[in-house]
């Protein structure tokens, strides 16, 4: 899929624009921490919250801890798009995600070109920049979309008060995790193509997310059993199970035992029991 980025921190606010050039026509338009999803095929516009640091397109980012749990190393350089690059590697210390190659701007620091590399170090998922273009100021209107909204379904997907808050109701958490990761969100979301909201769970361990959708079971059709179900799609593993007449399912860009060591650790817990041991 071929699409194009916008990027801009003015005055401490990061705004975002990714549009997809062919395929979906989607875009999606963020400025600080709210982030509005623009899905023409759905004919749905989401509007949610999340975390103000965390980029659209998703670029990797290194600190003290996750080099806890990946081997970084330089090796070597490389010209890209006409422009000097290093290249680094970031291989997992275990089996519980995958590795990345970066191919670094020199004068910016920009991935030019990302690789996901799966446990083999076969290549699943690639980024590459065809063009880039530095240019000294940015317009707000190189942040309006050209999705045109009308008789489209609006979903705002608004942070729920803290479990101690909401009455005693059960919190949902794991019990366990895999080393390194954390969970970092807590929130309510409608999904397109629904009107009940689910609990949406985020764990990462600072580069690999982890996302956890808890939801009602639907009734059973008659003679019909609750089934664990494991899928991949593309770069993307998928786990669902069904715990205490809720269904849990956990998707990220990590490999599929991780997504199903996390969703088995989903429990329902009381308010002030919540908070998830390692693994």
């Amino acid at each position: 899929e071929m699409l194009r980025i916008i990027h801009r921190v003015q005055d401490g606010t990061v705004s975002e624009r990714l549009a997809s050039l062919d395929g979906s026509g989607r875009e999606f338009v963020r400025t600080g921490a709210s982030l509005s999803c623009y899905l023409p095929d759905k004919r749905t516009v989401v509007v949610e919250q999340r975390p103000p640091e965390k980029s659209l397109v998703g670029f990797p980012a290194v600190t003290d801890q996750t080099a806890s749990f990946y081997d970084i190393r330089e090796i070597g350089r490389t010209r890209l798009n006409r422009r000097d690059t290093h290249i680094i590697t970031v291989s997992p210390r275990d089996e519980y995600r995958y590795g990345y190659r970066l191919w670094i701007d020199d004068s910016t620091a920009m991935p030019l070109k990302t690789q996901l590399c799966d446990t083999h170090g076969h290549v699943i998922e690639q980024i590459v920049f065809a063009s880039l273009t530095l240019p000294s100021r940015i317009p707000d209107s190189a942040f309006r979309t050209e999705v045109s909204t009308e008789g489209f379904q609006w979903l705002r997907n608004e942070t729920p008060p803290p479990p101690a808050q909401a009455g005693g109701a059960m919190a949902w958490s794991a019990m366990r995790l895999p080393p390194g990761f954390k969970m970092t969100g807590r929130s309510a979301q409608t999904l397109p193509g629904s009107t009940d909201p689910v609990d949406h769970l985020v764990f990462t361990d600072g580069l690999a997310s982890v996302s956890v959708f808890v939801e009602p079971q639907r009734a059973a059709k008659a003679g019909e059993s609750p089934v664990a179900e494991t899928a991949e799609v593309g770069s993307s593993s998928a786990f669902s199970t069904v715990v205490d007449r809720h269904k849990i399912t956990a998707v990220g860009e990590v490999p599929p035992d991780t997504v199903r060591f996390i969703a088995s650790q989903v429990k329902a817990q009381e308010p002030a029991s919540v908070g998830p041991r390692r693994h």
